[in-house]
């Protein structure tokens, strides 16, 4: 497991050997490039990519949401990965929220780092605090080595995923 220290801005500095300091925290409107740039590379958009003023709306809009969160690792100041974090309340399980990790990204020149690993992390410490009972994500079915990625993780495949896309 990889270590990580909460501050009260949810800040997150990872230390990994070699690797130089990752901070993980909520987007700033400036990261915005940055992770539109991450969810590009890594192909995450589907080539569906915003412009700059079209991702500043939608942030806008999406903070507005109860327990959405955009986040950002940097590196030296650069955004080197993204994920979003929504926290569900819930009626069932006794009130306990659940969470759902989303577009989770790591730049391809970074990848192989610890990055994702230090997001995952970091979205576990947070579905914590925020007493979860879990965390799902989906991957699509043709994506192996995320797969592999997140069972290393500990996630571990549940149920069956359905979609309707429009």
């Amino acid at each position: 497991m990889i270590p990580f220290t909460l501050g009260v801005k949810l800040l997150a500095i990872i230390e990994n050997g070699s690797m130089p300091a990752l901070e993980i925290r909520d987007a700033a409107d400036d990261d915005l490039p940055g992770v539109l740039r991450v969810l590009a590379e890594s192909g995450i958009d589907g080539g569906q990519s915003f412009t700059l003023d079209e991702a500043r709306a939608q942030v806008a809009r999406l903070r507005m949401t109860p327990g959405y969160r955009l986040l950002a690792a940097l590196t030296d100041g650069e955004v080197v990965g993204t994920y979003a974090l929504i926290v569900i309340g819930k009626l069932g399980k006794r009130g306990r929220p659940s969470a759902v990790v989303e577009d989770v990204a790591v730049a391809p020149a970074r990848q192989g780092q610890g990055i994702g690993r230090a997001m995952m992390e970091h979205a576990l410490g947070e579905c914590r605090k925020a007493g979860c009972y879990k965390l799902a994500l989906s991957s699509n079915t043709k994506r192996g080595d995320a797969h592999r990625f997140y069972e290393s993780l500990g996630f571990e495949r549940h149920g069956y995923s359905f979609a309707v896309f429009q």
